[in-house]
């Protein structure tokens, strides 16, 4: 299997300081956790628009510089995350920054389907308004696009209780990631 991977040096990331929702850091165990590395599935992904791979590059880049994302009852992190699809269910794979498997967990993506939609809808209409659009527009675009990943995000948290720990901005970088992965084709 090819992948995309990309890591940042774990050692300057600090804990976040409060979250809207989801998982909260404290001093201590702030530098573990997190994620140093996000591995996608090139076989899931396929090939993109300059546009889509640019988006998802800046999330990885974003989500790496800074993040909250840990398993519960395992405290052994910092954590790389392997994204992918797997007989139409997402596949969140975690392990230590070793390699050591953590996790691995299917979320089907039903209760995403509505949201990814919109949000493809949304970035098709935003990526031709930049070229064609007055100023007012695209901002109102870019509205409802940030509308949609707020509802992602808060989708996602809820879905991923008890399994995987995350924020409200980790969600929103986490939803851009599992998007990309329905650009296939």
């Amino acid at each position: 299997m090819s992948a995309k991977e990309s890591a940042s040096d774990g050692g300057k990331a600090s804990p976040m300081s409060s979250a809207r929702d989801g998982a909260k850091l404290d001093a201590k165990s702030g530098q573990a956790k997190r994620l140093v590395a996000i591995v996608l599935d090139e076989a899931s992904i396929g090939r993109a628009s300059p546009d889509q791979e640019q988006e998802c590059s800046i999330a990885i880049y974003d989500l790496l510089e800074r993040n909250s994302f840990a398993v519960p009852g395992h405290d052994l992190g910092p954590y790389r995350l392997t994204i992918a699809l797997h007989e139409k269910k997402l596949l969140l794979q975690v392990s230590e920054e070793s390699g050591e498997p953590v996790i691995a967990h299917l979320l089907s993506l039903t209760p995403l389907r509505r949201v990814v939609r919109d949000y493809f809808m949304l970035c098709d209409s935003y990526y031709g308004a930049i070229r064609t659009r007055s100023a007012s527009e695209i901002e109102a675009i870019d509205m409802g696009r940030r509308g949609l990943h707020d509802e992602a995000a808060a989708l996602l948290i809820k879905r991923l209780q008890g399994k995987i720990e995350i924020d409200f901005d980790t969600a929103r970088r986490l939803f851009t990631l599992i998007a990309a992965l329905h650009w296939k084709g």
